[in-house]
């Protein structure tokens, strides 16, 4: 049987061609934990894919996204078990099934959410042709100095911070085992006798630390510098040596999702972290298990090009602005005048911008920049580039 061409990866069998037969794979379940903050929740509304589609250096990844008639694929032999939290990141809720969009955030979905777990999971099945298990944890606006900080790291200088160190760590643990403990309860097709591998781990964080309280550096001049991160270098090494021992998983294959907001820096705060985020990787005792995924490379560039213009364009209509939210506040008719303003910015963005940056406009952007623009091309991107250097552990050991 020839399969559609868009339909390639989610199948339980692989096809040897050449004498047409289908073989099962009889291995063990591989099983892969994500685990992060809000950006490994993901943001990126699935109503952004068409930027993907447009773009011909991402397209191949879109086809691989949708089915035939341009709708998000659902795997057959990839699925997710998935622990979430709300808006504030309080963990609210668990959900599993196979992998499709919309296992993304799962507050204010829109059109549904995804993050990397989507195109990491289609990429995993296509390297690895063999069925695939996902386990998912991510909450919003979490730490690794105190949410996710490791047993082995000690406890936080802060007094306020020592109660809550460590609990989404414990609770990312404890979700693990949950799951391991019975596997075919979310992947109905578990064989008991076959069992599991925990195959690898992808690490995807970092802006509560990129924002939090490590202390300042000097620069030769005696002056304020950026933040010395170094603490946050122990405390990954800590994190990566903890989740190996208490899932008794040696050597387990780590993927660091180097923080990526804002593109590419120059001698900023921001690259002084990225700095410290990909340090383990390179120690000794890493380098062979352990590797980074620089995820600013992946940075939308044609999102803030289109949203500088725009907001030079808000700012013409300003003060137009400001009277309608006075005659708001005061109780009087403001929905007539605020549509007409409103169809007056966007006759000069149409006027403004060209054609693809229009599309950009309409079709890439789904939230804010920490939250990389809401796009699903760049989370797109990030999910295969995980799974690709997964991959590349696993060949080179």
């Amino acid at each position: 049987m020839k399969y559609p061409t868009n339909i390639r990866v989610c199948l339980l069998v692989l096809v040897a061609s050449s004498v047409g037969l289908a073989v099962s794979a009889a291995t063990p379940l591989k099983v892969y934990i994500l685990a992060g903050q809000s950006n490994m929740e993901g943001h990126a509304q699935t109503r952004t894919f068409p930027a993907i589609a447009g773009d011909p250096a991402t397209a191949d990844i879109y086809k691989k996204m949708v089915d035939a008639d341009g709708k998000p694929i659902v795997c057959d032999d990839v699925w997710i078990a998935y622990s979430y939290g709300n808006f504030s990141g309080d963990p609210v809720g668990k959900r599993s099934g196979k992998l499709t969009a919309g296992f993304g955030s799962q507050h204010h979905v829109g059109t549904g959410k995804i993050g990397p777990e989507f195109t990491f999971g289609i990429m995993m099945g296509e390297h690895q042709g063999e069925p695939i298990l996902l386990i998912k944890d991510a909450w919003g606006g979490k730490s690794l100095q105190v949410d996710f900080r490791p047993p082995s790291g000690g406890e936080p200088e802060d007094e306020k911070a020592k109660e809550k160190a460590g609990r989404y760590y414990r609770l990312l643990i404890e979700h693990v085992k949950e799951v391991l403990a019975d596997p075919g309860k979310v992947y109905p097709g578990y064989d008991p006798k076959e069992g599991y591998e925990l195959s690898g781990f992808v690490w995807f964080q970092g802006f509560n630390d990129l924002v939090g309280p490590y202390p300042a550096t000097k620069t030769a001049e005696g002056k304020k510098g950026p933040k010395d991160y170094s603490e946050y270098s122990r405390l990954l090494s800590c994190f990566i040596r903890d989740v190996r021992k208490d899932l008794s998983a040696p050597g387990l294959p780590f993927v660091i999702g180097v923080l990526g907001t804002g593109g590419a820096t120059k001698g900023d705060g921001t690259e002084a972290f990225r700095k410290a985020m990909a340090a383990p990787a390179k120690t000794e005792e890493f380098k062979e298990s352990v590797t980074n995924v620089f995820t600013h490379k992946y940075w939308p560039t044609e999102i803030d090009a289109v949203q500088a213009k725009v907001s030079t364009i808000n700012k013409e209509f300003a003060k137009q602005d400001r009277a309608l939210k006075e005659k708001k506040k005061n109780g009087g008719d403001w929905k007539k005048e605020a549509a007409q303003i409103e169809k007056e910015k966007r006759a000069k963005i149409e006027a403004t911008l060209t054609k693809d940056e229009l599309f950009t406009l309409d079709n890439g952007i789904s939230n804010r920049g920490f939250h990389y623009h809401g796009s699903a091309k760049f989370f797109a991107q990030i999910g295969k580039a995980f799974a690709d250097a997964l991959v590349a552990l696993e060949k080179d050991r």
